[in-house]
Formats: C-alpha cells, sequence, structure tokens
C-alpha cells in the first residue's frame, strides 16, 4: 500500500486480496456496509479494470457511486474515457478531486479543514495552487499551518 494512502488512514488496515474486482471480496463489502453510508467514492489504479468493476457491480446493488476521473488512469487514453463512458451509463457521477474538494470545502469560512485543503492544493493543484498563494499574498492573508507546514511560500 502506498504510503501516501496508508499516512492518511493509518488505523486501516489494508485487505489482502486476489479477487480483480474488489466488490467481489465480501470483506471489502462488509467494511464498506459497516460505515453505514450509501455513497461511495471510487477511484482505481486501472479506470477499466480496478474502478469499473467494483462500480458497475455497487450501482447494480444499488450503491450511489462518484468516480474520480482524474485519479485513476487507464493503459491508454482510450481504455480510461471509455471506461468512464461505461461507468456513467451504468449509473456513475464523474468528478474530479478538486470538484470534490470543492463541494466538501463548500465555504471559506468553515476553517476546520482550510489549512488542509490549502495544502493539497499547493501540493497537487498545479496553478490553482499557485494562484492560492499568490492570492494569500496578495491580500496579505494570514497563512494558516497544516501539518507543520506553511501554506504560503
Amino acid at each position: 500500500m502506498f504510503p501516501q494512502i496508508t499516512s492518511v488512514f493509518p488505523e486501516q488496515v489494508p485487505i489482502d486480496r486476489t479477487l480483480i474486482n474488489t466488490w467481489q471480496d465480501e470483506r471489502v463489502v462488509a467494511a464498506v456496509r459497516a460505515t453505514g453510508r450509501k455513497q461511495l467514492i471510487m477511484c482505481g489504479l486501472w479506470t477499466e479494470i480496478c474502478l469499473a468493476m467494483p462500480t458497475i457491480q455497487a450501482i447494480g446493488e444499488g450503491w450511489d457511486v462518484t468516480i474520480v476521473t482524474d485519479a485513476s488512469g487507464g493503459v491508454s487514453v482510450e481504455a480510461h474515457q471509455m471506461a468512464i463512458q461505461r461507468m456513467i451509463v451504468a449509473g456513475a457521477n464523474p468528478m474530479t478531486w478538486m470538484a470534490i474538494a470543492g463541494e466538501w470545502q463548500r465555504d471559506w469560512a468553515r476553517t476546520e479543514h482550510v489549512a488542509s485543503l490549502g495544502a493539497a492544493l499547493v501540493e497537487h493543484g498545479g496553478a490553482t495552487g499557485v494562484v492560492s498563494l499568490w492570492e494569500q499574498q496578495l491580500l496579505n492573508t494570514t497563512v494558516p499551518q497544516a501539518q507543520g507546514r506553511a501554506v504560503a511560500a
């Protein structure tokens, strides 16, 4: 498991599995059901396999699934695009990671996670992160700290 994932969820024990379709592993489905949630946000290493197969099956079982299209990749651009189309036809809601982050944040006045989101934007948001830093400097905004790191340059 990648340290970028395990560092965010340090208490989560990975499920060692052999099935290609994650949703066919009852331990995975049981862990998801145990959350009590009805909406899933999914991504996968290979869009056409790791994401499409469990997404389509979960939708077929009544789950509301959002797929993170830019947090998954296919073996080719065509494979990625065809898999996304296939999932949309099945009922998946496609979004990008930045759109999801924006919907979760909703209001910059909700300050509980602003520092963490700001750090993620600076580190992974490309031009959006640069613009965020520029706006903070321009507006002389106090820059919150995120995980011991300053968000501004």
